[in-house]
């Protein structure tokens, strides 16, 4: 019997199916995931975890005249499949094949190259600020997961696109309710009232109304919105956006397509700040990535019928990652002033060992690497000895504190950069060849690599 999937080549495509057909084309993209990563590698548990949702966004949007903006990128394989590359999949993450993270060379559905975190709504904000002046009607739509919302610039992308009341519409995977648990039947019920059309059509006229009363329109305008936020903030977690000059909708079931659809529909009327808070589970569908979500964000070569990893090749005794984490533990026996941090990398960093042996010493101050070193300087400056370990192409973000919070000050903070030189399957958003560059002209920095794990 021939799949759903096989006669997709466009969105264009997708939008000629019924919505009852759309839970088994998101079965059919989850097993095409889980076939081809368990052969390539990839990123798996995150890329499962939003196939309704860039279902329901391609289904709903005229995409690619409508924008999808993917913040990291590495939940976007199913945005791929449904993006006529479903043929060239299987090259995922190999030489000359499909990238493992959106690729603006590869695809026009992909905006922009991205790779690194919390960037989608700034460059979002410029592309909405941009189609307005030049009086373009086309829609932009924000992807980002709770990891990266956490992120300074997001938040600092968040306020100014509140401040300036555009059309821009974001997404908030949280697949790991990390924001806020939402209240039951209530809470359901009440954004099923707040995303109706008929709701907001009337809500619009009652404020310019209320407004427009001699006197006292303006007082009692300003009642009445503190009234909505109010018994919102009762039931729903959203509140904090509504004070960054969002409407803030959800939590919603990311896994129930009717429900996403339905909803993302009734907000296409509303031309504002929108905050759409998605809830999904890491790994859906695939029962050894629903239980071990961080094992399968990443993943090698593994086996369907086990979820185990594959061993191909000899594997060698000890790779620049292990040996570092190693010493780095062995250090930590032997001095009690050393401290070690990480930007949400503890196992690509090594620091897992350490972490479990000191936990008390050990620091995951999440994604977030510019407070990662400034947080190492204030460390130093309280007179311990912090090791803080980065990918290199990660690092980049913190140049500034660096030379301000560190090198300026004269403080003793080891850096450790992973994942330094090509990096290979995860392309150029990961490569590490500028550390040397830009970080042996900082002064009082001494950069070395080490020639052997001993």
């Amino acid at each position: 019997m021939k799949r759903l999937l096989d006669s997709i080549n466009s969105p264009a495509d997708l939008r000629k199916l019924n919505i009852e057909e759309l839970p088994t084309l998101a079965q059919e993209i989850r097993k095409e995931l889980i076939d081809i990563v368990s052969k390539q590698g990839g990123h798996l548990a995150s890329s499962l975890g939003a196939v309704e949702l860039t279902i329901a966004l391609h289904y709903l949007y005229n995409t690619p005249e409508d924008t999808i903006i993917w913040d990291v990128g590495h939940q976007s394989y199913a945005h791929k499949l449904l993006t006529g590359r479903r043929d060239r999949f299987k090259t995922l993450r190999q030489l000359g094949g499909i990238s493992g993270f959106p690729l603006r060379s590869e695809s026009e559905y992909d905006a922009f190259t991205v790779g690194h975190s919390s960037t989608s709504i700034s460059t979002a904000l410029g592309l909405v600020t941009a189609n307005d002046i030049k009086k373009d009607k086309r829609r932009v739509v924000v992807m980002i997961g709770d990891a990266a919302l956490a992120g300074g610039m997001a938040f600092e992308a968040l306020n100014h696109a509140g401040h300036t009341k555009k059309d821009i519409m974001v997404v908030l995977n949280d697949n790991e309710i990390s924001i806020s648990r939402t209240i039951g039947s209530l809470s359901g019920y009440l954004n099923s009232i707040l995303t109706n059309p008929l709701y907001n059509r009337v809500r619009k006229n009652m404020q310019e109304i209320v407004k427009g009363i001699p006197v006292v329109g303006k007082g009692a305008f300003r009642a009445a919105k503190r009234f909505e936020e109010g018994l919102k903030n009762l039931v729903v977690p959203g509140i904090l956006f509504e004070e960054l000059g969002f409407r803030y909708f959800g939590p919603v079931d990311g896994h129930d397509i009717n429900k996403i659809t339905s909803t993302l529909r009734n907000l296409k009327g509303l031309r504002e700040p929108i905050i759409l808070h998605v809830l999904t589970k890491k790994g859906k569908g695939y029962k050894f990535a629903e239980k071990r979500p961080a094992v399968f964000h990443g993943t090698g070569p593994f086996d369907v019928k086990t979820g185990e990893a594959k061993k191909e090749k000899p594997q060698r005794a000890t790779n620049f990652t292990e040996a570092f984490g190693k010493k780095a533990a062995e250090l930590g026996k032997k001095d009690n002033k050393i401290v070690a941090i990480t930007a949400a990398m503890p196992d690509g960093t090594g620091l897992c060992k350490f972490a479990k042996e000191f936990p008390d010493r050990f620091f995951d101050v999440g994604i977030a690497e510019a407070h990662a070193v400034g947080f190492s300087a204030g460390l130093a400056r309280g007179g311990l000895k912090p090791i803080t370990a980065i990918y290199s192409t990660f690092l980049q973000r913190a140049y500034d504190q660096m030379i301000h919070d560190v090198s300026l000050q004269k403080l003793p903070v080891v850096f450790c950069l992973d994942r330094a030189g090509l990096v290979g399957e995860d392309g150029p958003t990961h490569h590490g060849i500028f550390d040397i560059a830009y970080l042996r002209h900082i002064p009082e920095m001494v950069v070395m690599a080490p020639g052997s794990p001993r």
